[in-house]
């Protein structure tokens, strides 16, 4: 690795973590609170020390993609820990695992959380929680990239580290231009969905925060009983449309407004299929409960579809506690953990696209079965899936059900019950939020053991990040080259 360079560059990242703390900085300072002053010692802090790894290991060398895959994964990492110091500093959570916890599931939008009271926090707290996963929604480092066009190369290093799906898909030839036109279409359906917020009766505040956690499909709300505390239909309605369209690929939101037509969102295959299995999850929730409960149907296709949008979005909010619903309802939602939004979306899981691709090599590998002469080619969106990219899925697809297994036994071992433990880490590694049993939608990761906490933090980081980008800086030969490798032996 390129040290100096990975370090100039966490220090340029850092930069960008400190002038956002600003933000609720002057929140705090609006509303005359106390926690002012601490913002008022951690951004500077934050920057300054930013400003110090920029200006010591300043370089001109150019990035290699080990060097972008190395400032993806440190950057969040640092990010997480210098972005819970105004938990610490204010007391909010005093204890650094609780405090990295809350920080990491911002950044990673997972939407889990440590405390149980959310509606006795600082309004300056309450912002810094949402703007952590507006911050890592689309990412921080794309923001880095859409910021400082001055990187090249440099820069689709970074951007094909950190986005999500197994192809890392651009919007324009620049990475610059991709990570401004994605980060532009991000800022727009925030600021549309604050205002119709707004319009429905929720303050300005709550607005805001609650369309920060929307958009970036993280799911930290204001109150405790998240969205069902507002009790409000339209406001329901009006979240669950934005949840859906932040889980597509935002590469088809730009195609929708470059070719100014809608149709554009069903002509995409994947965009069919993710939404396809919205539907039919909610009608078969619907029918599941319907013989349970007394609400009308009117209520319960809300109900129901709330919940399917959040959770396969990964957004986690709630209006509803499905740790009380019917067997089959429960295990739709589980299903629906692993299925997770569209790939190059901000949602977590493991991607409709990845299940197209597997689902299609089955369905090939069954033909040729039958038919051993005939040749086929995968398409995904009317476009040739090379063998390379299979195979790549099919591994994505082991890791993550061998990660997903071993921490649940891991978990388990630290005295928690085998369900609460596995739909945790289900929900971590998804980057859900809210699971079932002991960490269902109405309690808290709060007694979770502090090992357990750390654990699920580095689940969320691999589900963020999808397991390849940290796990790669592991290996050997990441860390010096074969060349290297020869000379030392």
């Amino acid at each position: 690795m390129q040290k100096k360079l990975i370090l100039s560059t966490l220090g340029k990242i850092m930069i960008i973590l400190g002038l956002s703390m600003l933000i609720p900085l002057a929140v705090s300072v609006i509303y005359r609170e106390s926690l002012a002053f601490v913002f008022l010692v951690v951004a500077p802090l934050t920057g300054g020390v930013g400003f110090l790894l920029y200006y010591c290991f300043k370089t001109e060398d150019r990035m290699r993609p080990k060097d972008g895959f190395a400032v993806v994964t440190y950057g969040w990492l640092i990010a997480s820990v210098f972005g819970a110091l105004p938990y610490l500093f204010s007391g909010a959570l005093p204890h650094f695992a609780d405090a990295f916890f809350e920080t990491m599931s911002g950044f990673t939008t997972t939407g889990s959380s440590v405390i149980d009271n959310i509606e006795i926090l600082p309004k300056g707290l309450l912002l810094w929680r949402s703007l952590t996963q507006w911050l890592g929604g689309v990412g921080i480092i794309v923001l880095f990239v859409a910021l400082l066009s001055t990187l090249g190369v440099s820069g689709m290093q970074i951007f094909k580290a950190e986005m999500t799906g197994p192809i890392a898909e651009k919007i324009r030839p620049r990475a610059s231009d991709s990570a401004k036109n994605i980060w532009l279409i991000y800022i727009a359906l925030t600021l549309i969905q604050t205002i119709l917020l707004a319009l429905c009766g929720m303050d300005w505040f709550d607005a805001v925060n609650h369309a920060l956690a929307t958009t970036s499909t993280g799911g930290f709300s204001t109150k405790n009983s998240s969205l069902g505390y507002f009790d409000n239909a339209l406001i329901e309605w009006i979240t669950i449309i934005f949840m859906l369209l932040c889980g597509v690929n935002f590469s088809v939101h730009y195609q929708v407004l470059k070719q100014k037509s809608l149709a554009i969102f069903f002509k995409t295959k994947v965009t069919r299929i993710y939404l396809i299995i919205i539907a039919a999850a909610t009608i078969f929730i619907v029918v599941d409960m319907l013989s349970e409960t007394t609400n009308g149907l009117g209520e319960t296709i809300r109900c129901a579809a709330f919940q399917v949008v959040s959770v396969i979005t990964s957004t986690g909010f709630i209006t509803d506690d499905y740790d009380q619903w019917p067997h089959l309802a429960m295990a739709t939602i589980i299903f629906l953990m692993f299925i997770g939004g569209c790939a190059g979306s901000t949602s977590g899981g493991m991607k409709v696209d990845r299940w197209v691709i597997l689902f299609g090599q089955a369905r090939h590998e069954l033909q040729r079965t039958l038919h051993p002469r005939m040749v086929t080619r995968l398409k995904v969106n009317d476009l040739p899936i090379s063998d390379h990219v299979i195979i790549n899925v099919a591994i994505f697809f082991f890791l993550y059900i061998f990660i997903c297994i071993i921490s649940t036994l891991f978990i388990a071992s630290c005295g928690i019950d085998f369900f609460s433990a596995f739909t945790a880490v289900a929900a971590s590694l998804g980057n859900v939020g809210p699971a079932l049993g002991a960490f269902g939608p109405t309690e808290s990761f709060a007694q979770a053991p502090v090992l357990a906490k750390y654990l699920f933090a580095f689940l969320m980081l691999l589900g963020r990040l999808e397991i390849f980008t940290v796990l790669v800086i592991v290996l050997p030969q990441f860390h010096f080259n074969r060349h290297e490798h020869r000379q030392k032996h």
